[in-house]
């Protein structure tokens, strides 16, 4: 495995920075799913129409990052986070990918107030729908990230959810990733608050599926390199053991659910498989 080579959805939820009463979350809670009907189509048109590096001529291996802080009001704790936590938050991308070819820039920061879409988008709503179509930046190379609240909704209790590779043909607006503010680095967070929360959001817009993903069969995160997880871990479960045969659980892989002091890597499989996604479908190459 490249440890912290590249040294990665999401939880109930700290709604409120500094609320004594949200700062601890039961666990990371993921919003990014995938039926197995979605999966396979999605797999199969990969295999189809996958992109070989040597064909490839367009080189763009720097992400452009467009981070958009949506508040409910222009406080802290009302989710209007500093340019400071924006920068750290880059930071720890960059040092989580480092190795493997992709890097990320922070290309623009817009800022919203709005108590509706702070406390209530959430996955497949109207209203992110509507806040990503008016704030959604250039093109699939780009990462559009927005922070919100998670209060109510069918966002309740998230850490995050993101948009895979291959939706951004028949919808470019939606892609990108919506994490909860207090995960950034420094937040409020507790166990969830060094910035990977948005390094695993980033794994599934590069093409990454869960690790636990299919259970202890079939094909599972389609990565040969990640041992088989019959379900997410939760804190850091050292030595945990869900499926028979494969090696111990991937717990310390930034796309599994374990806390954030212990995730630190990605696999050699997970680089070239992301590789491949970003070459095919967002003109990306490393």
């Amino acid at each position: 495995m490249l440890h912290s080579v590249i040294a990665a959805i999401v939880l109930s939820a700290s709604l409120v920075l500094g609320s004594p009463v949200n700062s601890t979350l039961a666990g990371r809670l993921c919003g990014t799913t995938i039926s197995e009907e979605k999966l396979v189509a999605a797999e199969v048109h990969f295999a189809a129409n996958a992109v070989p590096k040597a064909d490839f001529t367009i080189a763009a291996a720097t992400v452009p990052v467009y981070f958009h802080v949506i508040s409910k009001d222009s406080t802290l704790a009302g989710g209007n986070v500093p340019d400071s936590q924006i920068a750290d938050q880059i930071t720890v991308l960059n040092e989580d990918y480092a190795g493997s070819g992709l890097s990320f820039s922070l290309a623009a920061t817009t800022r919203t107030v709005n108590s509706q879409w702070f406390n209530q988008v959430g996955p497949d709503s109207s209203l992110q729908t509507t806040m990503k179509n008016q704030l959604r930046q250039g093109g699939a190379n780009a990462l559009n990230v927005y922070t919100v609240g998670f209060a109510s909704g069918s966002g309740a209790g998230l850490l995050g959810y993101a948009t895979f590779p291959s939706d951004y043909a028949s919808d470019p607006k939606d892609d990108g990733v919506v994490i909860l503010f207090s995960s950034l680095p420094g937040g409020s967070t507790q166990n969830y608050n060094l910035g990977r929360t948005l390094t695993h959001e980033a794994g599934h817009w590069v093409g990454l599926y869960h690790t636990f993903q299919g259970g202890c069969s079939g094909t599972g995160d389609s990565v040969s390199d990640t041992p088989p997880e019959a379900s997410p871990a939760s804190g850091c479960p050292t030595g945990r053991d869900t499926c028979s045969g494969g090696g111990v659980d991937p717990i310390h892989n930034y796309m599994d659910y374990s806390d954030d002091p212990c995730m630190d890597e990605f696999t050699a499989g997970q680089v070239t498989r992301f590789a491949s996604q970003l070459r095919t479908y967002r003109s990306i190459s490393i």
